[in-house]
């Protein structure tokens, strides 16, 4: 199980753009993880503001955080595509999302995982992310000084 603590120290992005709050089970075949959608979500206020809805590319964002959280190591991953992407039903505020990713085949990269959001049992959104691992040269070698300037 990983904390909001630890998911910060792990991953790169941070607020409005952290998507996981909690990994709550993980294994190398399998990880599950939940993202609490709140009305206070940016996105929220221009998509849309009568009726909000989380929009598509973030769903499959929170995914690929999950599966950088359990799979991504040091470096973290490039995502290079996305296969059978399936939007089946909205995710609005007040929502817990429940997201999984297993893998599907990591003989060699590109690694492909397939995914799954849900929102009460149901699926919300599935797919399957295609991700190569970041090398060392590609990072930016203050990213960490950057994660200590975002957290203030």
């Amino acid at each position: 199980m990983l904390d909001s603590k630890e998911i910060r120290r792990r991953l790169p992005h941070r607020y409005p753009m952290l998507l996981v709050d909690r990994v709550v089970e993980a294994t190398p075949e399998r990880v599950l993880g939940h993202k609490h959608v709140t009305a206070n979500e940016p996105f929220f206020r221009g998509h849309f503001p009568s009726a909000p809805v989380m929009p598509g590319v973030l769903l499959m964002e929170s995914m690929f955080q999950l599966l950088w959280l359990n799979w991504g190591g040091e470096f973290g991953f490039h995502l290079c595509g996305v296969k059978k992407l399936k939007l089946r039903r909205s995710v609005v505020p007040g929502d817990l999302l429940e997201l999984e990713a297993l893998v599907v085949d990591m003989t060699e990269q590109p690694w492909r995982f397939k995914c799954y959001g849900r929102v009460e049992g149901k699926v919300a959104v599935e797919g399957e992310l295609i991700v190569r691992l970041r090398s060392p040269k590609n990072i930016q070698e203050n990213s960490i000084e950057q994660r200590e300037v975002a957290k203030t």
